[in-house]
């Protein structure tokens, strides 16, 4: 429910219980005025029915602000001109990643989180973008720079800052503690005050802010509410899932944690009721699904699950694990929705295979992964054993081959892969590096040192116009099939994100399910061949209604005999529908 349907009254009083649960010690009445007041002023707040927050026109592009460069321009200027030159009506959002002033982790280690980065533009180039699309911006919720000024007044016990960092002691047994990364939980710093050791959950560079300190969520309410007041409509709270630290204990989807959500999203909602709040939780997949809460915490989750099951699907030629996990997904509650991805910044999670692939499988494809040129990062498991945390490889490069090695069918692996992102329930997220097949980047990984340099190249844009336009080369294949199966989607009402589906048995070779609008004025078959060889399909397997004609939406070819057999070429995909539109 949004904010909408709540009078002001009833907001305020729960975001009080909010604040009451959270900090038993403030003066809630007090604490709930200061959070309306760091929010700032409503900007829309128009009623939003739920059906209406997304729909199958929906495609989000994920990017960096530079991800493609061209000489004597600002990179937040080129993107926003080969938006409109060469992706124009095909995305209707844009996530750009974190464009604010870093120190490492190619922006997630904030240095400040009110300016763009003057290497790539200004407010007035968001403000642009925003004009245009959706925006996603981050919001880098878990910690800070070490560079940033509430870090270093933390050091010389100064305002503000001065009580925003989680400390422990070196001796504590903080075994219990989840972590995505093997370096040492606790960083060693000098301040006024002598020597503390302060929390990092990601890198020494990355300190872990303290949220039971009240002072610190409102600092990031005016953040949120700046973000809303610059053009951003959509917030990603990143690795939200760390965010509350109780000593003893996890310190990973706590109860404040998922209550710190709640309170988000209900002020969000009443600075602007078309905001949405997306969680970043690269977790197991039952954690993921937490965060939907009741219908009142994020309002998008990543469908973290998706890219390492398509992956393997694909590399082994076999539907079986990834037919398994979407038969037991639950279409996502009332006013919420999946975001699907197979590729991003990040590297190929592996704990959201946890318990859907087994240790065999699960090494069987990382051992593939690494033959075709990729690395796999660690974190460390509560017994302090090395475990693979994620697979770093460009997603064109994943596709090289199968598990039987090395083939010619790179660029049809590829395509089918965002085929089926963009056809299971949800909102599809395309990761800029996909739409251009952009291979593994070996000499940005060399330079950097870091595994996930590998799939975040630079481009120039004339090295990316020579790709792209390359007669037949892979580039220019795969951008061009990929913007023409978007555009074919956002006229279908039965890919509406939260269109019924359901999984068809047909056999490993051929991963199939159903969707059906809303309306019921539409179905679509989703059939795809995941194996290097033709597969002969009986269409009485799919129950085609005989009484209705048929099309394949992505070759245009009408289905003639609906009792008979089709032939599937080697990773071909089909969309068989009996809807042409109104």
């Amino acid at each position: 429910m949004t904010t909408d349907f709540l009078s002001l009254d009833e907001l305020k009083q729960k975001i009080h219980a909010l604040i009451a649960g959270l900090y038993p010690d403030s003066n809630p009445e007090q604490l709930t005025r200061a959070c309306f007041d760091a929010i700032g002023p409503r900007l829309n707040k128009d009623v939003v029915a739920p059906e209406r927050l997304w729909s199958e026109r929906d495609t989000l592009l994920i990017t960096y602000g530079n991800s493609l460069r061209e000489a004597g321009h600002k990179p937040l200027d080129t993107l926003q001109n080969f938006l409109h030159e060469k992706l124009q009506g095909t995305f209707s959002a844009v996530h750009i990643l974190p464009f604010f002033p870093h120190s490492s982790d190619d922006g997630f280690a904030v240095i400040d989180y009110t300016q763009v980065d003057p290497e790539l533009g200004d407010w007035d180039d968001i403000n642009a973008l925003a004009q245009d699309f959706k925006l996603m911006a981050d919001l880098v919720i878990n910690h800070v720079s070490s560079q940033s000024l509430w870090f270093r007044n933390y050091q010389y016990g100064k305002d503000p800052g001065r009580d925003y960092f989680v400390e422990a002691a070196p001796n504590y047994d903080l075994s219990n503690v989840v972590r995505p990364r093997t370096s040492p939980l606790l960083r060693k710093t000098d301040t006024a005050d002598g020597v503390k050791h302060v929390w990092c959950t990601f890198s020494h560079d990355q300190v872990d802010v303290d949220f039971r300190n009240e002072k610190v969520l409102l600092e990031y309410l005016r953040i949120i509410g700046r973000y809303l007041d610059e053009g951003a409509q959509w917030i990603r709270l990143d690795a939200v899932a760390f965010l509350w630290k109780e000593l003893g204990t996890s310190c990973i989807h706590l109860r404040q944690t998922h209550d710190v959500v709640k309170l988000v999203r209900l002020l969000t909602e009443y600075k602007n009721a078309h905001a949405l709040l997306i969680s970043e939780t690269n977790v197991p997949n039952r954690e993921n699904l937490t965060y939907f809460g009741n219908s009142n915490e994020a309002h998008i989750i990543y469908n973290f699950s998706l890219p390492p099951l398509v992956i393997h699907a694909l590399l082994a030629g076999d539907c079986t694990y990834l037919k398994s996990w979407m038969m037991s997904m639950p279409p996502p509650p009332v006013g919420c929705a999946y975001l699907n991805f197979t590729a991003s910044h990040d590297g190929i999670g592996l704990r959201p295979a946890e318990g859907l692939l087994s240790e065999k499988e699960l090494g069987e494809m990382l051992s593939t992964l690494e033959s075709f040129g990729g690395k796999i990062s660690s974190r460390t498991d509560a017994e302090g054993n090395a475990k693979p945390y994620e697979a770093n490889i460009s997603l064109f490069d994943a596709f090289k081959g199968t598990l039987n090695g090395t083939d010619k069918w790179q660029v049809e692996r590829l395509i089918m892969s965002q085929a089926i992102m963009l056809s299971v329930e949800g909102i599809p997220a395309f990761y800029i590096h996909t739409l251009f097949a952009t291979p593994n980047d070996y000499d940005k990984l060399e330079t950097t040192g870091h595994n996930r340099s590998i799939n975040r190249r630079n481009w120039s844009l004339s090295d990316l116009d020579a790709r792209l336009s390359k007669p037949g080369g892979p580039g220019e294949r795969v951008f061009n099939e990929l913007t023409r199966l978007i555009k074919i989607r956002a006229a279908q009402p039965a890919f509406h994100p939260n269109a019924t589906q359901f999984t068809l048995h047909i056999r490993p070779e051929i991963f199939a399910f159903w969707r059906q609008s809303m309306r019921r004025t539409q179905s679509i078959f989703c059939i795809f061949n995941l194996s290097d060889q033709a597969q002969e399909l009986s269409l009485s397997d799919i129950n085609l209604i005989s009484t209705e004609n048929w099309v394949d939406l992505i070759s245009g070819q009408p289905v003639d005999d609906l009792y008979g057999k089709m032939v599937l070429q080697p990773y071909q995909n089909l969309w068989l529908t009996n809807y042409l539109g109104e």
